[in-house]
């Protein structure tokens, strides 16, 4: 279940909220002083000292100031040398598997998250928050201590919407909702969690038809830097309720969970394409002028990969209708291509066709939080025109080098379209397809620093004069220097100035932070 966050259906926020289950200002405060002796103290220490190394402890083998923490939180503190700290640092991208919080916290309800918030303030501590823990970057874990709200995982259906708890993956979310007949657009991969998506933009393959997961977004209650639960939507904090849709996750507080407008979910029609790669360049050329101008029903996906068994050119997507009519629509695009050497289409469950678009078999327990993946790096364009004949070259010569990387083509267009750059935090409305850059280590290698990323510095900055200087914020490149033109364009001052409101001392400062 979700968390009540008000009682009788009616809002609070603010000095209401504490007497009514969420903390105060005056709640705040007291417990940041609480652990403020604690942590002024260890400012004697080392900095690993301060997180939690071994060899300072406090009460019952804790490190000092944390066991103050822990006795605050309804939910579960874990801490170096406690069973289940292995599974609970870990993050999707295992590129980051050497990094060891100071602490994480599994936050039950939105005091937990104040108390988190509190504690780090009184220390100075750093902290990163974690829904899903699928951040490219590592944005989702850190050496201090990890707020993480995947407990807060509810999904509830009523009157054609659905209020999703921010610790929520997509797989649940998709599960969940599938008995009422409905869904959200969203994204492919079942284990990235709704929080993150959403308040970077959220792209998928329902977006052409509905628009993106934050396009459908209601109403959020986040926890602000003061502690504050506040409930935002058009009308209370218009603001910040702009904010998160789309200008990215830990900059303006910790969303605890989501209203959602919902769609009626049918069956759809899967499909996989493949051709050699001699026609690799044919295929970018003839997927970009057919993709972003079909039917919003249709989405689809022109996957280039070089592995261990050399480059492949593939086409995938889902078409929300029956097959015949998507034979229809593929005709141009084979029509100039030739026919394929693989071909599948299926018509399946919503559920099932992300299940075999992400290459996942299952959905993974609640613990461990994240199904663990192979270490990668990546970045990302937004295409706003074609590819001259030249930029195909560019690209798919890139593709052919000797190494284990991919770049993923994927539709934009439709609904997406349909809002203007402003109406959200979110601007790249007139892209016409995004781009992700993906490589992962020489087989046997274990970390992709430094000369590791290579390959995906290379490319970018090989297309960059094609596609200019614009990035998806969800695939954050600690890379990028001039990130926030490249993420929110001429939403960037509207976001500074929303951050100055809500989180004037910069509480939350990731390290590409608004």
């Amino acid at each position: 279940m979700l968390w009540t966050i008000a009682r009788s259906g009616g809002v609070v926020e603010g000095d209401q909220i504490g007497r009514q289950g969420v903390m105060n200002r005056r709640d705040f405060l007291r417990i940041a002083a609480l652990a403020a002796p604690a942590l002024t103290a260890s400012q004697r220490q080392g900095p690993l000292e301060r997180l939690g190394a071994p060899g300072r402890t406090g009460t019952a083998g804790t490190p000092p100031g944390w066991d103050r923490l822990r006795r605050r939180l309804a939910g579960t503190l874990v801490l170096p040398g406690d069973a289940g700290y292995e599974a609970a640092r870990r993050v999707y991208n295992s590129a980051y598997d050497l990094v060891r919080p100071g602490g994480v916290a599994y936050c039950a309800n939105p005091q937990d998250v104040s108390a988190c918030l509190a504690f780090v303030r009184a220390g100075s501590l750093p902290f990163t928050v974690r829904s899903g823990g699928h951040s490219f970057a590592g944005a989702s874990t850190g050496t201090g201590l990890v707020i993480d709200v995947s407990p807060l995982n509810g999904v509830a259906y009523a009157a054609g919407r659905a209020t999703v708890g921010a610790g929520a993956r997509l797989m649940h979310v998709y599960d969940r909702l599938a008995p009422h007949g409905v869904r959200i657009p969203a994204g492919i991969y079942p284990t990235v969690g709704i929080g993150g998506l959403t308040l970077g933009g959220g792209l998928g393959a329902a977006s052409r038809k509905y628009g993106l997961t934050c396009d459908v977004l209601e109403s959020v209650r986040i926890v602000t830097a003061d502690g504050r639960l506040l409930a935002c939507n058009a009308e209370r904090h218009p603001e910040l309720y702009w904010a998160c849709r789309g200008g990215g996750g830990g900059n303006f507080g910790v969303a605890l969970s989501f209203t959602f407008r919902t769609h009626e979910a049918r069956e759809i029609a899967l499909f996989y394409l493949r051709w050699p790669w001699s026609e690799a360049g044919a295929a970018v050329q003839a997927w970009q002028s057919w993709a972003p101008y079909m039917p919003g029903e249709l989405w689809s996906v022109l996957d280039l990969k070089r592995d261990d068994d050399g480059p492949h050119v593939l086409l995938f997507g889902t078409h929300m209708g029956a097959e015949c009519a998507l034979d229809a629509l593929l005709a141009p695009l084979t029509g100039q291509m030739g026919r394929p050497s693989y071909r599948m289409v299926r018509t399946v469950p919503y559920r099932d066709a992300m299940i075999t678009i992400s290459g996942c078999l299952s959905i993974p327990p609640a613990r461990p939080r994240c199904v663990y993946g192979e270490a990668f790096a990546a970045t990302s364009h937004m295409a706003y025109q074609q590819l001259p004949p030249d930029g195909v070259r560019t690209l798919v010569d890139a593709v052919e080098r000797r190494g284990r990387h991919w770049v993923l083509l994927e539709a934009m267009g439709g609904a997406i379209g349909q809002v203007g750059p402003t109406a959200t935090a979110f601007p790249h409305r007139a892209a016409l397809y995004g781009v992700q850059y993906g490589q992962r280590p020489a087989t046997g290698a274990q970390s992709l620093a430094g000369a590791g990323r290579d390959w995906i510095q290379r490319v970018r900055n090989d297309m960059s004069p094609y596609f200019g200087n614009h990035a998806y914020v969800n695939y954050t490149d600690p890379a990028l220097t001039d990130w926030r033109t490249a993420y929110y364009g001429p939403n960037a001052a509207r976001l500074a100035e929303v951050k100055t409101a809500y989180d004037p001392d910069r509480l939350f400062h990731p390290a590409q932070g608004v």
